[in-house]
């Protein structure tokens, strides 16, 4: 187990908005940071990073809480695997206590895998580096590819021994089961027998944003005719090969910086690039380009340049993939290469300054691209020239933003020699059948669930008490040890024998107000969570003379810690300019702390003797007549009392 001391050393260091920085573009909003939800698909930002508060909230998906939260949410991290990432980024040593083999057995199956992965890295690796056969087969393909040393422990490269099962035996022998090799995929299992997959190939690592290996590529340097010239690790619990990039751990920062991702094929071209010095490179690795690929570089940038090949027909077939990126309302540009080179090859023969350079003035919009590289083909053609056209449009209509639309209709009638009237006229059409299938498929998926039509209030109804029960809970994490001088008014009798109201002054800190309010009133949450939250904050506040809000998020459930940033970052999107309609009457902004507080137990004590007056006035109905009379006079005692609350609310009732 991690020693305490650590964990300390990890939250006091950590800062949340560099963490979630290198897994999401943020950009400045005012004091906060913003960005897009990395949880869910969405083109409007809704994901709020607060430096001061050291929290984060994303509106889309509700999901929030501290710096670990984030990594156990979007990486899948085990607590203990979260501060270890963070005491890694911010080199601070790990304290740490021995695990018994219970705590081991415990472990659940997909950290076993990531354990696994780790290990065959290390494996392979040493073997590249220090064995024979490692150095004179790996290592030497390996320069001749022109790579350094210090690029191939950049990407973690390795070498798999050319024996059935070196990897597997030693994998065993430091004491790692046959069932997580397998389910891995590094090991095949065939009844007793057992072999590695990746016999004979230098290695890739397949590595996550947060850079825990989650799979393989291998390469044979062998001519055998049966044998995959690639091979790839299996789908698995941690590998989805549709739903990673391979190089986002290495270029996840300059991909932000830049603003732009350049995505590529292969594994050796994002390698050549980095090692020339261009680190905003990503991979498909070798597979069709995917929805969730495009996402996870949606979360860094809204620019992507698409390298091809100079091979004309492999172009055609990977230019499919720019329809996807443009759906997902993406800036696409398209870059070739000159015929016979490809970005490894062309990024080893030419400096940076030239590969830039390059990259630069050759780059076009996709329509141009397209343009180019079919309307030779149908040039003397007009069937050709039409499909080529309708090709255009196609894009054009994956679109969603209206303005770039018609941009592109202007751009591609231009180009085209064709009047944008009928450009148009085809988009619409193209539109309007993606609609009509979107609407079958939405009433067929809606027609599949209708079993019971629930009834849809069409008015949503504010619970009055959970907004106010919330509205303590802030001014506790808020203000709670803010000593502040509070007016009470009191009933007092003058000189001539009448009660009047005389305002009493006295100072006490917010959350010893707060409580003995509630205390006297007899007023308990009914929000089982904000139940949790409220005694959880007046004990801390209680046991300390300096209260912090990250430190306390940090040492409460994590259901808890859910709950307080909701509180906390829910005026980023919500107004309560409109609460006083619903009768709530909160001030948005206070003339001091003592007064906010004030009047939010005011506003609470209300509502409950109002919930109490409608209770009584129920019972008259169903009593007899003297049972009547002394519900009736409860009644007049509730409103005098509800009188004088609004009274020092300043309103009228």
């Amino acid at each position: 187990m991690i020693h305490k001391s650590t964990i300390d050393a990890v939250f006091e260091t950590a800062r949340l908005e560099e963490v979630i920085g290198d897994f999401v573009q943020l950009k400045k909003s005012g004091s906060n940071f913003k960005g897009l939800s990395p949880f869910s698909e969405e083109r409007t930002p809704s994901f709020m990073v607060s430096p001061v508060k050291q929290i984060w909230k994303d509106f889309s998906s509700g999901k929030g809480g501290n710096v670990v939260a984030f990594l156990m949410e979007h990486e899948h991290f085990t607590y203990p695997e979260a501060i270890k990432y963070l005491a890694k980024k911010y080199n601070i040593e790990i304290e740490e206590t021995q695990q018994t083999d219970e705590q081991k057995q415990e472990a659940n199956e997909r950290e076993s895998m990531y354990l696994v992965s780790e290990f065959a890295n290390t494996f392979f690796q040493h073997t590249l580096l220090n064995t024979e056969q490692g150095k004179a087969i790996g290592l030497s393909y390996y320069r001749e590819r022109g790579f350094t040393e210090e690029t191939i422990k950049k990407f973690g490269l390795g070498y798999s021994p050319d024996t059935w099962d070196a990897f597997t035996s030693e994998a065993i022998r430091k004491g790692y089961q046959v069932e997580f090799l397998e389910k891995t995929g590094l090991t095949i299992v065939k009844e007793e027998k057992q072999f590695d997959r990746f016999k004979g190939r230098v290695m890739f690592p397949i590595q996550s944003m947060s850079g825990r290996v989650l799979g393989f590529g291998g390469r044979i340097l062998t001519n055998e005719k049966k044998a995959a010239k690639y091979l790839n690790s299996p789908e698995s619990e941690i590998y989805h090969k549709s739903k990673v990039l391979y190089g986002i751990y290495q270029a996840k920062q300059a991909i932000a910086k830049e603003d732009n991702c350049l995505l590529v094929e292969g594994y050796t071209d994002v390698i050549q690039f980095h090692q020339t010095g261009v680190m905003n490179v990503v991979s498909s690795s070798g597979t069709a380009l995917t929805s969730d690929q495009i996402r996870l570089i949606n979360r860094l940038t809204k620019n992507i340049t698409v390298l091809f090949d100079g091979d004309a027909a492999g172009m055609r077939a990977s230019i499919r993939g720019i329809d996807l990126i443009l759906e997902q309302g993406m800036n696409v540009k398209v870059c070739s290469f000159p015929d016979g080179e490809d970005p490894d090859s062309f990024a080893k023969q030419n400096t940076l300054d030239e590969l830039t350079l390059y990259i630069e003035k050759n780059a076009q919009d996709f329509i141009r691209f397209k343009a180019s590289l079919l309307q030779e083909e149908s040039k003397s053609d007009p069937i050709k020239k039409a499909e080529l056209v309708r090709d255009m449009v196609t894009s054009i209509s994956k679109i969603p933003d209206v303005i770039k639309r018609e941009i592109y209709v202007q751009e591609c009638s231009r180009i085209m020699d064709i009047s944008e009237e009928v450009i148009f006229n085809t988009l619409a059409q193209i539109r309007n059948v993606d609609i009509k299938n979107q609407n079958k498929q939405l009433k067929q998926t809606q027609k599949s669930f209708e079993v019971v039509k629930p009834e849809v209030d069409k008015q949503t109804k504010i619970d009055r008490q959970y907004v106010l029960e919330r509205y303590i809970i802030k001014a506790l994490l808020l203000y709670g040890l803010h000593e502040e001088e509070f007016e009470d008014l009191i009933l007092k009798e003058n000189e001539e024998g009448e009660l009047v109201m005389e305002p009493e002054m006295y100072t006490t800190r917010v959350f010893e107000k707060i409580y003995l309010d509630l205390q006297d009133d007899e007023i308990e949450f009914t929000n089982d969570i904000f139940k949790k939250v409220y005694t959880n904050l007046i004990q801390a506040l209680n046991q300390t003379e300096e209260f912090k809000i990250d430190n306390f998020i940090n040492q409460v459930s994590p259901e808890i810690a859910s709950e307080i940033t909701e509180i906390l970052m829910s005026d980023e999107k919500y107004s309560i300019a409109r609460w006083h309609d619903k009768e709530i009457h909160v001030k948005k902004k206070v003339d001091s702390i003592a007064t906010h507080v004030n009047d939010i137990i005011l506003n609470l004590r209300g509502f409950l003797i109002g919930q109490k007056i409608d209770e009584l006035s129920q019972e008259v109905k169903a009593q007899d007549y003297q049972t009547n009379m002394n519900i009736l006079e409860n009644i007049r005692d509730y409103q005098t009392l509800k009188k004088l609350i609004y009274y020092k609310l300043n309103r009228v009732i």
